[in-house]
């Protein structure tokens, strides 16, 4: 259970984030409340999942699943341009944390 409040808390991260930059510099309030609420939703959730995982583990796999959901979502919303090379090390990102999962007992 522990890693499934993990994933969740990572992805809340990408809302937060999201909806941050959505908010206009917090002007607008739907979105500002939106980033507040995934903000302690993903940390209440990694707290939990603390419990049972090391920090050493679950705190760089939450801010991986961060990074990674906010670059997608960055290109996908905002029109956000990488090149390949920062693409390349995006997958690098990727084959990190699903290693850290898959090394970790």
């Amino acid at each position: 259970m522990a890693w499934i409040y993990l994933v969740i808390a990572g992805l809340l991260e990408t809302v937060w984030a999201t909806t941050m930059k959505l908010s206009h510099g917090f002007t607008l309030w739907g979105y500002t409340v939106t980033t507040l609420l995934a903000m302690v939703a993903s940390f209440l959730l990694l707290e939990r999942a603390m419990q049972h995982l090391p920090l050493s583990l679950a705190y760089p796999i939450w801010t991986g699943i961060g990074a990674v959901g906010t670059i997608i979502l960055g290109v996908a919303l905002f029109g956000d341009h990488l090149s390949s090379l920062t693409w390349g090390f995006v997958a690098l990102l990727m084959i990190g944390i699903v290693g850290i999962k898959l090394t970790t007992s």
